[in-house]
């Protein structure tokens, strides 16, 4: 018998004083069996960082030709591609090509600097930003994680404040590639 997905809920409110977006918004995640917590937890700090009313969760692990999370226009283009972990370079050049902005979040510093020293030089798409969250500050994300949730937050220069009723975190991504150029 296969495994289910575990669905969680999060109920969030962003306020993103660098984009000027402020939004209250109820998400359904479901955790595909062999993804881990903390995987979980960067999506949906993915989703809070790129907020927008119809960016939405994909069917991410289960589908090869779409990315963890993405932003379709009226017309069915795809103008924001988010992706997670380690993929393989063709396949974000492949996004590159398909999405007028394509974001990489990667994790787990061992691999993730590996990766990095490997595919760098083959990354330099103008519409491509690649984003690394260190292992303590995943790790305290991951203390936020419940199958409901409710989390606030502020986003001002790019630090990113996220709270629920007992923890506040300040988080920041280490920028290791913007626009297609090394950060």
């Amino acid at each position: 018998m296969a495994l289910k997905a575990t669905i969680y809920k999060a109920t969030v409110n962003v306020a993103d004083m660098d984009k000027n977006v402020f939004l209250d918004s109820v998400l359904t995640l479901a955790r595909h069996p062999s993804e881990t917590e903390e995987r979980l937890m960067l999506r949906l700090l993915a989703w809070l960082v790129n907020a927008h009313e119809r960016l939405t969760f994909t069917r991410g692990l289960s589908a090869e030709d779409e990315p963890e999370i993405w932003l379709m226009n009226d017309h069915n283009g795809i103008e924001v591609w988010i992706e997670l972990g380690l993929p393989d370079e063709r396949r974000l050049k492949k996004a590159c090509n398909r999405a007028a902005r394509v974001y990489l979040y990667t994790y787990n510093a061992r691999a993730a600097q590996i990766w990095w020293l490997q595919n760098q030089n083959k990354l330099q798409q103008a519409n491509l930003t690649v984003r690394f969250l260190d292992d303590e500050q995943l790790k305290a994300l991951t203390q936020l994680a419940s199958r409901s949730m409710t989390l606030q937050a502020t986003i001002q220069d790019g630090t990113i404040w996220l709270s629920d009723e007992q923890q506040h975190l300040e988080l920041r991504f280490t920028d290791w590639l913007l626009d297609g150029k090394p950060a």
